[in-house]
């Protein structure tokens, strides 16, 4: 997991002449591979939405290390996926949690969800859906937090698991779930036995971004979440919400695009056909959850087509460039943390910092 991503320098020595016929042979193609890595100069207008965002952030954590907004879906109270959005907004943009100017904005919201985690099942409340985005969040922060620099100075800091036992326990609970589930996927609750696409995204990402830390997740639980989103999905591209196919919203194509592309199954019908529907419509405004659908469609597009996600990306920054409120957030449905943080990560392939954004 690097969080500063350094381009490799090469002097020119006796085989220049060499290295010069090298350079000159570099395709058009392998010249986009480095563009899709590192990227361009972030462009100002991002720079600015970011910063006044993370600076919100800081202002309204609250004590404990969370942020506050109402449940996503259903499923009883708590805010795990909330908190780990908001820590994938800071890692995003290359914040260290070890010595960053924000590392403690981001370490008391780690205590937070290690915290408030069920210490016998795993369980990230207060829906799966947190679950999912709290799983995420542990995932992209392991390997680049210290856990003696998490939990120093801390009363409870010898009771409490590292952040590597704590993923290790959301990745059980959802494979038990999963296991419960006749459908191979998940619902609001972990007891669930019907399963929909929306939530069951959430909980695939987080598997898949565990998974990619090196974190033990059997196969068998990966592949049952995809299929699960292969049989949804038709192969001219409509997802079904919790019925096989069907004609579902941009937000669930813009899901199964993504768990399919992360998953390896850009050789399947029904992953043409989804990435056709949404390269198709780049300009299409999402009524029903727009920063559900902003956060997902920028994944979905960056992983299928880079050409389809630049394009997309500077419709979507000049969106949000109008949405910021002054005092940096946006406001949601869900609460102005969510609105905020779900923004943020929507623009967080201009950096391309986090593990999951790997393409």
């Amino acid at each position: 997991m690097n969080v500063a991503i350094q381009r490799s320098r090469h002097s020119l020595s006796q085989s220049a002449v060499i290295w010069t016929a090298l350079i000159l042979s570099v395709s058009a193609c392998s010249a986009q591979d480095s563009e899709l890595r590192y990227g361009d100069a972030v462009p100002p207008e991002v720079e600015e939405i970011y910063e006044r965002g993370l600076q919100w952030l800081v202002r309204n954590q609250s004590p404990d290390g969370s942020w506050g907004g109402s449940s996503i879906g259903h499923g009883g109270v708590g805010n795990s996926g909330i908190t780990g959005m908001c820590i994938m907004a800071f890692l995003a943009s290359g914040e260290d949690p070890n010595f960053g100017k924000y590392r403690e904005n981001i370490r008391k919201a780690v205590r937070h969800l290690i915290r408030g985690q069920d210490s016998k099942t795993g369980y990230l409340p207060g829906s799966m859906y947190h679950h999912g985005f709290g799983m995420l969040g542990l995932a992209e922060v392991y390997g680049v937090l210290d856990d003696e620099l998490l939990w120093a100075g801390e009363e409870d800091a010898n009771e409490q698991r590292t952040i590597g036992e704590a993923l290790e326990l959301a990745v059980g609970c959802a494979a038990t779930s999963q296991k419960n589930n006749p459908w191979g996927a998940w619902r609001y609750s972990p007891e669930s036995t019907d399963a929909d696409t929306s939530v069951s995204g959430a909980v695939l990402m987080g598997l898949l971004a565990a998974r990619n830390a090196g974190i033990n997740v059997p196969n068998e639980v990966i592949d049952k979440g995809l299929e699960y989103f292969q049989k949804m999905t038709t192969r001219q591209g409509s997802v079904g919400y919790s019925g096989i196919g069907g004609g579902g919203s941009r937000n669930l194509q813009a899901i199964s695009g993504l768990v399919m592309a992360i998953g390896h199954r850009k050789d399947l019908d029904q992953y043409r056909g989804v990435m056709n529907q949404l390269t198709s419509t780049l300009e299409s405004f999402e009524n029903s959850y727009p920063f559900y659908f902003r956060y997902y469609m920028a994944q979905a597009l960056f992983q299928g087509d880079f050409e389809a996600w630049q394009k997309w990306n500077k419709i979507t920054v000049k969106q949000l460039s109008a949405l910021q409120r002054d005092d940096g957030s946006f406001q949601s449905g869900h609460g102005e943390a969510y609105g905020t943080a779900m923004s943020m990560l929507a623009m967080a392939l201009n950096y391309r910092f986090l593990p999951i954004y790997e393409r």
